[in-house]
């Protein structure tokens, strides 16, 4: 598990004050990316390569509302990972408090630049299955 650290900005807020339901996604993706970052998987490497990853299922479950200048903290665990697919999932948090906001899942599927899925090679694949 990771946790990444962010603050509410303003134009993540809507006319009610809260952060609007879709910013969540951005941060389930940061949170993906420096999963990888922590494991020494290069996004630029991948995309490189022609590995793409994108996702194929998305859940969120929101439990309470964060506003403008709350710092919220990201937690991300890779739950599950195949040489064709890794799911993670999230718990975001309001971090002065821990009041959990929200809970999630990804499915991402491994694809060539064309959309057709491939075998991950063994080079980024062994240090997902080993951090599981």
């Amino acid at each position: 598990m990771i946790t990444v650290k962010d603050k509410v900005r303003f134009v993540e807020t809507d006319l009610m004050g809260v952060v609007h339901h879709s910013k969540y996604f951005n941060w389930f993706e940061m949170g993906r990316v420096e999963y990888l970052r922590s494991i020494g998987i290069s996004l630029n490497e991948l995309l490189a390569q022609n590995i793409v990853f994108p996702i194929t299922d998305v859940s969120c479950k929101y439990r309470s509302s964060a506003r403008f200048d709350d710092i919220v903290l990201i937690q991300t665990t890779l739950k599950e990972v195949s040489k064709v697919k890794m799911v993670f999932t999230y718990e975001v948090m309001k971090e002065a408090d821990t009041t959990l906001l929200a809970t999630g899942e990804t499915q991402n599927v491994f694809t060539d630049g064309k959309g057709k899925i491939i075998r991950l090679p063994d080079c980024y694949y062994e240090p997902l299955r080993e951090s599981v």
